[in-house]
């Protein structure tokens, strides 16, 4: 199995684990992913199970929708270092879409 699909079969066998309430170990990721009848390199499920140790999984997935997009998260980075008002007031209008001008045509969808 290649590198990507040996790394997704250990994220999916530790998931399932996590979704059973099950402590998330390198012998059980083996175990589940040979029930499966996927192979993997022996290291990939010690990987992941050191991985997972002291990690609240519950919260990572769902955190996974929640995170700021790049333009958000730079305004309060601007003003932290001593940017102050101005930069943030740029970064906002910068954000602002601007305003399509009509084609002569006036071609619409649903026209």
């Amino acid at each position: 199995m290649s590198g990507n699909s040996s790394e997704l079969a250990c994220v999916y066998a530790a998931l399932a684990l996590h979704d059973d309430g099950v402590e998330i170990t390198a012998e059980k990721i083996s175990s589940m992913l040979s029930a499966a009848g996927v192979t993997v390199e022996p290291y990939w499920p010690s990987l992941f199970a050191k991985l997972c140790v002291g990690k609240d999984l519950g919260a990572m997935i769902s955190s996974i929708g929640a995170a700021p997009s790049a333009g958000a998260a730079a305004a309060p980075v601007a003003a932290a270092a001593g940017g102050g008002a101005a930069p943030v007031a740029a970064a906002a209008k910068a954000a602002e879409p601007e305003e399509e001008e009509e084609e002569a045509g006036d071609f619409g969808l649903f026209d």
